[in-house]
């Protein structure tokens, strides 16, 4: 008994060497093994954290803009009449197309002025008759209009969206090294008659203009003392910048202004340089100056970031007009000012050639 006794102990140590090997090593495997899959998870871990956090950001309601166009809350479901300045042409063209597919909620629907050409004045009036919900303007509201809405007991807000230049052309052969603001005003007002007088060749100056009252565009709008002036007896009028660029084209000493969207591209006029002094013209084109040959092959494409920083000398405003006291159009129109200022939608805005405002 004494030898068995003795015999079972070593058996026993050993077992017990081998099932405390046994259970470290198990313990090593799995301290390996999850120091391993901590490692390979790691990415995974931070990508959704960060994605948590900027979830987390984007959802609070405490910010000012959204990324897209779907992305906007508040889009009611309706029919939305809207018209107004011709300068908003490419925007309606371009990206409320492009509002309309991915919001098709909202059904936008273009009117035409009965009488008149489209422009800020008209689609504005049509707003204040309640045949618009909401209207797109190149300019800002004047006192008379506010004072209308006021008789009409409405209010109206204007809502910027976007900056637009106002560009000069001239005829292709005039050799002009460019304008200063004040040449261009006293051109206007007929004190400088004759290219001569200011750099160029001897040639009388035939200015063409729309009417102020219906103009989209406005060149003394940064001076009141000119701003009850009327334009001189020299100016010929037209309804549209298309009818001016036709005839700019033809007459030698011919000049016009209006949205560089609508001038600056076009093959058979030239734009020129504008400068609050002489030597400092900013040209409202990149690079360099297309000849008619190479157009339209090539066009001049807008210089927007002259215009966005502020050195181009003539800007204009790019306003959504919104009538507060009907509840669905003021839902429509702020609903579709907040598209406009997503970052999609100044993107867009930035496109199509003109400056954002954010």
């Amino acid at each position: 008994m004494d030898n068995t006794n003795q015999r079972r102990i070593p058996i026993n140590g050993e077992i017990w060497l081998f099932l405390r090997g046994l259970i470290i090593g198990k313990i090593l495997t799995i301290l390996v093994l999850g120091g391993v899959a901590w490692w390979l998870l790691r990415p995974y871990t931070l990508v959704r954290k960060n994605t948590v956090a900027t979830s987390s950001q984007n959802s609070n309601p405490t910010s000012s803009f959204v990324s897209n166009f779907q992305s906007v809350a508040n889009v009611p479901v309706a029919a939305a009449n809207y018209g107004g300045s011709a300068a908003w042409a490419p925007i309606r063209q371009l990206i409320d197309s492009q509002i309309q597919s991915d919001r098709p909620e909202l059904q936008l629907r273009y009117q035409d002025p009965n009488n008149s050409s489209p422009s800020s004045s008209s689609g504005i009036s049509m707003l204040l008759d309640g045949k618009l919900d909401f209207a797109q303007s190149s300019r800002p509201l004047t006192d008379s209009e506010y004072s209308l809405a006021k008789q009409k007991g409405l209010t109206l807000e204007q809502r910027q969206v976007g900056t637009d230049g106002i560009a000069v052309v001239v005829n292709p052969s005039l050799q002009v090294p460019g304008l200063t603001v004040d040449q261009l005003q006293q051109i206007y007002l007929g004190k400088i008659t004759n290219w001569k007088q200011v750099g160029g060749p001897d040639l009388p100056i035939t200015p063409f203009s729309q009417r102020l009252e219906k103009a989209d565009t406005a060149i003394f709008s940064g001076n009141k003392n000119l701003q009850s002036l009327s334009l001189g007896s020299n100016v010929k009028y037209v309804s549209s910048s298309t009818e001016a660029v036709r005839q700019v084209s033809k007459i030698p000493g011919g000049v016009y202004y209006a949205s560089a969207r609508a001038v600056v591209p076009q093959c058979t006029v030239k734009p020129l340089p504008l400068g609050l002094t002489s030597t400092q013209l900013i040209s409202p084109y990149r690079e360099s100056l297309v000849t008619p040959e190479q157009c339209p092959r090539q066009r001049h494409q807008i210089n927007t970031e002259a215009i966005k920083n502020g050195s181009y000398p003539i800007t204009t405003n790019l306003f959504v007009i919104i009538k507060q006291n009907d509840v669905q159009a003021q839902q429509i129109g702020e609903a579709y000012a907040q598209l406009l200022l997503t970052d999609q939608g100044q993107k867009a805005i930035e496109r199509v050639g003109f400056a954002g405002v954010r």
